[in-house]
């Protein structure tokens, strides 16, 4: 595979009602962090650190423009303290140049922003929230 540029990126959300609904288009940026817990095992004989890797993460944070037309990102994200607290992730899929990662995303905030010019955005961050390794396929 080539080096690419992130241009092309599909985002599918789960909406409340659990139909994956493309919000690509209300997106301006994606951040994708799958972090692991790290566990120092340096025994005192060693010269250099030791190291075990731990549970696997799974974060995600989407910022985007205000979009209220039907399935797009607010009603896709507007509901999201009903599921929070429910403890019910939202199948979440991205997509770049045929790998594709999809998982269960906990959506922990909906936040919105107006700016000094006018402009009216939005982040919703998520993590993992049922015990699944993430992976792209």
């Amino acid at each position: 595979m080539a080096k690419e540029s992130g241009l092309g990126l599909t985002v599918t959300v789960d909406d409340s009602a659990g139909t994956g609904q493309a919000i690509s288009n209300d997106i301006t940026s994606a951040t994708i962090t799958m972090p692991s817990g790290v566990q120092d095992v340096t025994g005192v004989n060693s010269s250099g650190m030791e190291r075990l890797l731990l549970l696997a993460d799974l974060t995600v944070s989407f910022t985007g423009v205000f979009n209220d037309a039907a399935h797009l990102s607010h009603a896709v994200f507007k509901n999201y303290r009903t599921l929070a607290a429910s403890q019910t992730g939202r199948t979440t899929a991205m997509v770049h140049s045929g790998q594709t990662l999809s998982d269960e995303i906990l959506y922990s905030d909906f936040s919105h922003n107006r700016g000094q010019d006018g402009s009216w955005v939005w982040t919703a961050p998520g993590n993992l929230p049922d015990g699944g390794v993430p992976a792209w396929s």
